[in-house]
């Protein structure tokens, strides 16, 4: 596996003010800045130049993540990155968000024109709806441009680091909740298949009962889209599970189909959304061979 040299710079001397991040070899440079801190930025004029950005915050109603993706070019307002996060600052509808993610380069010859940022700003849209992490506060869906191959395969190898950079950064908002792929998908080239689970009680309740498939994340266990789940729940059922049922509502039809992969934080909690009934999650998630999650996790 490759490694790459990263500096992680705290510019205010604390973990949750402003950090500059940078690989070594890379022309790219990327800023955090807490919304608050947008001030102290005035003296750096790489954020003057053209650039992409990311703005972070929580739905008030919801409660949900949500980003918008945008694009700076110092030709349109003058100030480059640090003008456009001015500006969404001061607009009331522009109120969600509490921190910017912005990429753009070291070097002071710019080489992110208009059409290099559009692309980027159209690429990084896509990951992120694709991923479904994160509600996309975009309007509007950004244009590709129109950079030449040479010009892509740059703007590809910018945005690969890019993405490594916003995970160091705790934005997991290009990161699949999980990754069904199967043995003949070539997209699966480095990527570890990870390992499937299922419960199935339909062979026994006339295709009434559970169906659904999943698999442990780094960060809890994804139910998969396509899954059938019980509607009925049973009264000795957790209170916090019949409220994400709730909540998660149109999630599912009516028949009980997952309508999309929804990540749970742990196979005891999936296993028990699943089935409406406090179960033992060890003993009911099995694999497709019918060995327990209990002993499948103990196996050397």
């Amino acid at each position: 596996m490759a490694s790459k040299n990263f500096t992680y710079f705290l510019m205010d001397d604390v973990p949750n003010g402003r950090v500059k991040c940078t690989f070594a070899n890379w022309t790219g440079v990327a800023y955090r800045i807490p919304r608050i801190d947008l001030n102290k930025c005035k003296d750096r004029p790489d954020l003057q130049q053209s650039g992409i950005y990311f703005l972070f915050g929580i739905d008030e109603v919801t409660d949900e993540q949500v980003v918008y993706v945008g694009q700076a070019d110092v030709r349109k307002n003058g100030s480059g990155l640090l003008g456009r996060l001015i500006e969404h600052r001061n607009k009331l509808e522009s109120d969600y968000w509490t921190e910017a993610v912005v990429f753009t380069t070291k070097d002071k010859d710019n080489w992110l024109g208009a059409t290099e940022i559009s692309w980027l700003e159209n690429h990084f849209c896509t990951l992120a709806k694709n991923a479904k992490r994160y509600v996309i506060k975009n309007n509007n869906e950004p244009a590709a441009g129109k950079p030449t191959e040479e010009e892509i395969s740059d703007l590809e190898e910018f945005a690969k680091n890019a993405a490594i950079i916003m995970g160091v950064l705790s934005h997991r908002v290009f990161e699949p909740k999980a990754i069904q792929k199967t043995e003949n998908d070539s997209v699966v080239t480095d990527i570890v298949k990870p390992q499937i689970y299922e419960i199935n009680t339909n062979k026994d309740n006339n295709n009434k009962g559970v169906n659904v498939k999943g698999c442990e994340t780094s960060d809890g266990f994804v139910l998969f889209k396509g899954g059938k789940i019980k509607l009925e729940v049973a009264e000795s059922l957790r209170y916090s599970i019949k409220r994400l049922r709730d909540t998660l509502a149109d999630k599912y039809d009516k028949e009980g189909i997952l309508l999309e992969d929804l990540l749970m934080r742990s196979p005891n909690e999936a296993a028990n959304f699943a089935t409406g009934y406090p179960v033992n999650a060890q003993i009911y998630w099995k694999t497709p061979d019918g060995v327990t999650l209990k002993d499948f996790t103990s196996m050397d």
